[in-house]
């Protein structure tokens, strides 16, 4: 049997999933930071086109693709689906397990998925340029393809962390003909704040994005995009599970499990929410597993309250799993899940039981990607290892109890921009990164959140 199964260009979904139609419970809205009244679309205008304004609000099913944007998809999608029948050598064990590999994109990972529509949506209400974050550049990356693509400018604010660790994701991101600066910058008013309070400020994802939406709030030409968190982004990453479902029924297979690393939830709604809809609306049993850094475990110990996306205060207030707006996460590899919160959508399907969550610790994720080179061949991304230890452990858990199961994961993106990590891991000059509950109960109690009623 073939181990990878393939999809033709015709298969490429049509529409997007709106996992909104179909939750038992809604979730709260959004509240203005100010009167922590629900807000109205027209406040977002500053920063997003209508289009994803209105994406963002939709309980409609099914949201078609503009032919523009699928066109460009089709440069590498859909992408394989591949049975790990090396790994399943390895670890001994009657589990089936399979990966989307989302690797083969431009930008190597899941992010263009939602950069090539947020561009396509932002060209056509004549935006010329977009300011973002990025975490370990996968995001930044990916935006400023998609923006070269549409003729607009990008500029980036990476964390500071990643930036000073990762320097060929910099040097890809200005390939595209983007800007790209470490966070917190110089560049911005809060950035300088930052600095002045701390200049060996490591940054975090919170930061970067108060940076970008200060900077796309100044400029009346410019718009913001967020790579995660936000119910559009996640929306656009359901291709992947779309494609999925069909290239397991042609393998004749369907999941017991799915698991994905989380940072804001793009890379794990992508996956989950089409097979989650089989839940909802069909009555299967397919367990959806997200994966978390011990170091930032918003999930699995956070606290589900109204805050804030940024650290500065500057987006509205969302209900969410959060660690608090004003947590700094440890400098950990995995730079695209150092984030103090979950996305809306996620948040509440976890909150409602449907979904759960485990956290995986830095030194037990590397050795799992390193296994997985030897197994499979793909140098992983270290978000990416998160979900392949998870998966290990499902896997040989199936050995030691004698029962088969099917298992799915997202292998988000490569690793190819990663191997100061693996090289650091290989020499022992990693340290596992971990939070205590004071720590946790500390940035909580204070930040400017409340409990949702």
């Amino acid at each position: 049997m073939e181990n990878k199964i393939q999809l033709s260009e015709k298969e490429i979904p049509r529409f997007f999933y709106n996992i909104m139609a179909d939750m038992p419970n809604k979730p709260m809205p959004p509240l203005h930071p100010g009167t922590r009244e629900p807000i109205t679309p027209d406040l977002l205008e500053p920063l997003f086109p209508r289009e994803l304004i209105m994406q963002e609000t939709s309980a409609e099913r099914y949201i078609e693709i503009p032919e523009e944007v699928r066109r460009i998809y089709a440069k590498w999608r859909p992408t394989p689906l591949i049975r790990a029948r090396g790994l399943e050598k390895m670890l001994d064990t009657p589990a089936k397990i399979y990966y989307k590999y989302e690797g083969v994109s431009p930008a190597g990972s899941h992010k263009p998925n939602t950069a090539v529509a947020q561009a396509f949506y932002n060209k056509i209400a004549g935006t010329k340029r977009i300011a973002t974050e990025t975490g370990a550049g996968q995001w930044g990356t990916a935006l400023a393809y998609a923006c070269q693509a549409f003729g607009m400018e990008c500029e980036v604010y990476m964390v500071r962390a990643s930036y000073d660790h990762k320097p060929y994701r910099k040097v890809m991101i200005n390939a595209f003909d983007a800007q790209v600066y470490p966070s917190p910058s110089d560049r911005t008013e809060y950035g300088r704040q930052l600095l002045r309070e701390n200049p060996g400020s490591t940054g975090s994802l919170g930061i970067a994005i108060s940076e970008a939406i200060e900077k796309a709030a100044s400029d009346p030409e410019a718009h913001y995009a967020l790579g995660s968190v936000l119910n559009h982004v996640l929306l656009h990453q359901t291709i992947i599970g779309q494609e999925a479902i069909l290239q397991l029924e042609k393998a004749g297979d369907m999941p017991d499990m799915i698991v994905a690393p989380f940072g804001g939830g793009s890379n794990f709604a992508g996956i989950v929410f089409p097979f989650l809809r089989m839940n909802l609306a069909e009555g299967q049993n397919i367990r959806c597993i997200a994966v978390e850094p011990n170091s930032c475990p918003k999930l699995t110990r956070g606290k589900f309250r109204y805050d804030f996306g940024d650290t500065a205060g500057k987006t509205p207030l969302l209900p969410m799993y959060t660690l608090g707006h004003d947590f700094m996460p440890s400098p950990i590899h995995a730079g695209g899940l150092r984030y103090h919160g979950a996305g809306v959508l996620v948040s509440q399907l976890l909150k409602d039981g449907l979904i759960e969550a485990v956290s995986e610790s830095q030194d037990r994720c590397f050795k799992a990607g390193l296994d997985f080179i030897k197994a499979e061949g793909i140098i992983p991304a270290p978000e990416a290892t998160h979900a392949i230890s998870t998966v290990i452990g499902e896997a040989v858990r199936c050995r030691e109890e004698g029962r088969s199961k099917t298992i799915l994961f997202n292998l988000c993106g490569h690793g190819h921009f990663d191997m100061s990590a693996y090289e650091a891991y290989m020499s022992g000059s990693i340290k596992d990164a971990n939070v205590t509950d004071e720590e946790i109960g500390a940035s909580v109690a204070g930040t400017d959140m409340f409990q949702p009623a």
